[in-house]
Order: structure tokens, then sequence, then C-alpha cells
């Protein structure tokens, strides 16, 4: 069940999601988070941050529309509380970066440069370019690349790109992220969507729109994975999307995914995780398969056989000499 990440080497593929694991604090209050394969931090950006006013999440038809803003500390309180204890628990650490310009991107990796316990750097690139009239930098390819550029400069250690799926060529968008430096790519994103309250007669979320996640978008997601496997083979994936069961992290691994993260499905199984690991794990057992044959699978022609099949085990009393 060992996977990788460009130099990162990870004893499972399963990871918690960006933003929904809080501090790692809270959720460690129901599962062992150094039984996962990493912990994803909430987005960490360079000052303090309320968010978004309330209302900010609302329900939806097999989905979860969340409009925070990114709410949290700041960069300087993240480097002195969350993430030594973090380190002290065991944890691989994901440090999740969001930022306002290329600047800040880099300056913030420069912040983590050496320091015990980041495993490795996702790059929250569906952030507003406040130098571009606000627009998100995960809708342009230049503009990505900048982003993982600035943070490869000042890195040791991984860069991953977290793309948006609201765009017109999300392939066109990974290839010009690898170009600039990105090891590994997580896919996707939430995606842009709204909701009306029928009562109020109102947008159901404060700031009108917010992104959706869970179940709902979990085909986007696999198609997205599928595609940007077919154009970059080498390259590691993160699946994001929907998951809630082994057979759904199964489905990503399929499509072309290194790893799995779990997101929204921790808010009504905290657990989760650990459980979507033994059923990945099961499931592939009972398909013959390693993780690593399994790894893009979907994309080999129909009847292919992995050459590193796991053979039938042997029933009970049987020898290589009696085997007719």
């Amino acid at each position: 069940m060992r996977t990788r990440l460009g130099d990162l080497e990870l004893p499972n593929p399963i990871l918690t999601a960006s933003g929904c694991g809080g501090t790692g604090r809270e959720l460690a209050q129901f599962t062992d988070l150094s039984r996962l394969g990493a912990f994803v931090t909430t987005s960490v950006m360079a000052q303090p941050r309320a968010g978004r006013p309330t209302p900010r999440m609302v329900e939806t038809p097999a989905g979860l529309l969340t409009a925070m803003g990114l709410p949290g500390p700041g960069i300087d309180t993240f480097l002195e509380r969350d993430l030594p204890w973090l380190t002290e628990q065991g944890v691989r650490t994901i440090v999740s970066l969001a930022g306002n310009t290329v600047e800040e991107f880099g300056e913030l990796a420069r912040r983590l440069r050496g320091v015990p316990g980041v495993a490795a750097i996702e790059v929250n690139v569906a952030c507003p370019n406040v130098e571009d009239r606000g627009r998100m930098f995960a809708w342009h390819p230049r503009a990505s690349a900048a982003v993982v550029r600035a943070v490869r400069a000042n890195s040791r250690v991984p860069v991953i790109a977290k793309l948006a799926p609201d765009v017109t060529d999300i392939v066109t968008i990974a290839l010009a992220c690898v170009d600039a430096g990105a090891d590994a790519l997580t896919l996707i994103n939430t995606m842009v969507g709204m909701a009306i309250d029928t009562d109020t007669l109102r947008p159901a979320l404060a700031g009108v729109s917010g992104g959706l996640s869970g179940p709902a978008v979990r085909p986007v997601a696999v198609r997205c994975v599928y595609q940007v496997h077919a154009a970059l083979p080498t390259t590691p994936i993160i699946g994001v999307g929907g998951v809630a069961t082994g057979l759904d992290a199964l489905e990503f691994v399929l499509a072309g995914a290194s790893a799995v993260a779990v997101g929204t499905t921790l808010f009504h199984d905290p657990s989760a995780g650990t459980r979507i690991l033994r059923e990945l794990e099961d499931a592939l057992a009972a398909r013959r398969l390693t993780l690593a044959d399994a790894v893009g699978l979907a994309h080999k022609p129909a009847g292919y056989v992995p050459p590193q099949v796991r053979p039938e085990e042997p029933v009970p009393g049987e020898t290589k000499e009696n085997l007719p």
C-alpha cells in the first residue's frame, strides 16, 4: 500500500483533504492521524483571517456548499502552535498554502523552508489574484505556473499543485504546473455553485456562491484525474472529491491517482480515513491487485493483466507438490 508523491514516500495512499480536518487536534479525537498516509492542513495564509460572514455552509443533495473564506490564524501561529503539535503526534504533514499574490506564495514557502515536520507543500491556486481583478490563479495556465514556480524556488520539499475543475481545459493547466516545477497534482478543488433558500427567497450563503464538494462532484473529479493521467502518466496525482468508501477511492486509483484524499465525509464520519483505507486494501486484495498495479489500470486495454497480479491464496493443506 506504499505510494510516492515525488520524493515523498507514504505508507498508504489515504490523506485528508485540506480544510476538512481542522488543525488536526479536532480530528485526532476520533482517529489516529499517524495511521493515515498524510494529513493535509487547512490552507495557511500570511495573516490571520476571520473568513466570510455566516451563513457560510449549506447542504445540497449529495453535497455541501461552503464559502468559508479561508479562515485561519496565519503563518506565525501555524508555525508556533499547530505544526509542532502535528509533528509530536508523528503525523506526516502536507502544508496547504494560499495567497493573494505570487510574491506572497513565495514568501510563505520561504517561511516553511527547513522547518521540521513539513513533508510537502500543497499550493492552493484556487485563490483570487488581487493583481488580476480577483480572478482565481487556477483559471489560467500562466498564473497557476507562476505561483508554482515561486513556491518551487523557495522550497526543498515536494510541491503539489491543487487545481480547480471550473476551467475549459484542466490538462493544459496541469501541464503548465508540472513544467513550472510541480512534483504532483491534486485533483480537484471544489466546484463553484450556489443555492437559494426558498423560504427567505434569497441566496442561502452570505457570500452568494460557494464551493461544492461531496459525492455530487465525484464523477467530475474522476474525469479530471483520468484526463490528466492520460497526458501526464508519470506525474503523481492525489484524487479528491466525494470519497466516502474504499470503492470510491479505488475508482480514483483506477483513473490514475497515486493517493486519495478524504474530505466532506469527515464532517459526519471523522474516523472515515482509516475505514476507507481498510476498505481499499480489501478491494485491492479481492481483485488480486497491488496498489501500484491498480494506478491508472482503467487506461489499459480490455483483457490486460497486470504483471504483478497477486497469486490466489492457496487452499489450506495444499502444497506445490499436490497441486494439479
